[in-house]
């Protein structure tokens, strides 16, 4: 059960710790009944809460402190996770994680933006913001994995790439723009998974694919609801209504044809069932890369080019 509770989760919670205290006294028959209409009103508050829930809400979860990061997912979902370090460049960036692993039968290529649960692991993991070594050590795996034909999944969950300056002296741009351009023609499938914040290019640097999945609670845009307020407004008191300006959403980006599909969260979020959602995750990765693996190479590319190609057409 999760650690942290958001402000509009505490009615929920509430209610549970209600639930804990009467289970206690279960083999009591009336007790029995109280605790059988508190489960339905728990079940019924959920539901209303999370059936509702704002942009700024989404994003809140996106940023949950017990939500499952990449290393949980590949713990969870995979097996022989075998981490590969280093850009053979510069360094080992911490803030991306990868390396080949097997879901069930296939093997994979996982590569992500990793954050840290506390001051410690958060310092080692740079708050999940790449440096420019994070972005070449992502490709250098890439393509790894196309020498080896053997499909890339990406998970994408990082506030933005790192804007320090001596990230730009190593070449923040130009290590993001060579991963589009190298992506877009890369020869094996790429399956691409929001499981959190997908923020500007830090996001795009490695969401590059044929597919690009989304967790129902994630979001993804170009800048993040504070920024944006900042620039705008010049207050982060206005970042409410700038998440329901840039509509970076699941269901949003479903619409505007940016995501391909929306992957249903466990009640109350992903940070509730870690295996829930590692299992459901993994039916639906297995099931997108089964009908990727029949595609022939050269079609792959030029449906993945031209997927991106087509985004932001606008006729008058």
């Amino acid at each position: 059960m999760s650690k942290s509770v958001l402000d509009f989760e505490k009615p929920i919670f509430e209610l549970e710790e209600k639930l804990d205290e009467l289970r206690r006294y279960a083999d009591n028959s009336d007790i029995a009944d109280e605790v059988a209409k508190i489960e339905k009103r728990v079940h019924q508050l959920q539901q209303n809460i999370f059936s509702n829930l704002t942009r700024w809400q989404r994003v809140q979860l996106a940023r949950h402190p017990d939500r499952p990061y990449t290393t949980d997912y590949i713990n969870l979902m995979s097996e022989d996770f075998i981490e590969l370090h280093g850009d053979r460049l510069f360094g080992d960036d911490k803030a991306i994680v990868g390396g080949f692993a097997r879901l069930g039968s296939q093997s994979v290529m996982i590569i992500g933006h990793q954050k840290g649960r506390d001051t410690k692991s958060n310092l080692y993991r740079n708050f999940g913001m790449p440096n420019p070594e994070g972005y070449r050590k992502a490709l250098r795996l890439m393509r790894l994995a196309e020498k080896f034909n053997v499909p890339v999944v990406t998970m994408l969950d990082t506030p933005g790439a790192y804007p320090g300056l001596e990230a730009e002296e190593r070449g923040q741009a130009e290590a993001i723009a060579r991963n589009l351009l190298e992506m877009s023609s890369l020869r094996v499938p790429i399956v691409v998974v929001i499981i959190g914040e997908g923020a500007s290019g830090g996001a795009l640097g490695i969401g590059i694919g044929d597919r690009i999945l989304m967790l129902e609670n994630a979001w993804y845009s170009v800048i993040s609801p504070e920024s944006c307020s900042s620039i705008l407004w010049r207050s982060w008191n206005y970042k409410e209504q700038a998440a329901e300006a840039l509509q970076l959403t699941a269901p949003d980006l479903k619409k505007q044809g940016v995501i391909d599909l929306i992957i249903p969260e466990p009640p109350g979020g992903a940070h509730r069932d870690y295996e829930r959602i590692a299992q459901i995750l993994k039916e639906v990765l297995l099931e997108e890369l089964k009908k990727l693996m029949k595609i022939k190479p050269e079609k792959l590319v030029e449906k993945r080019r031209a997927k991106f190609a087509g985004m932001g057409e606008w006729a008058g």
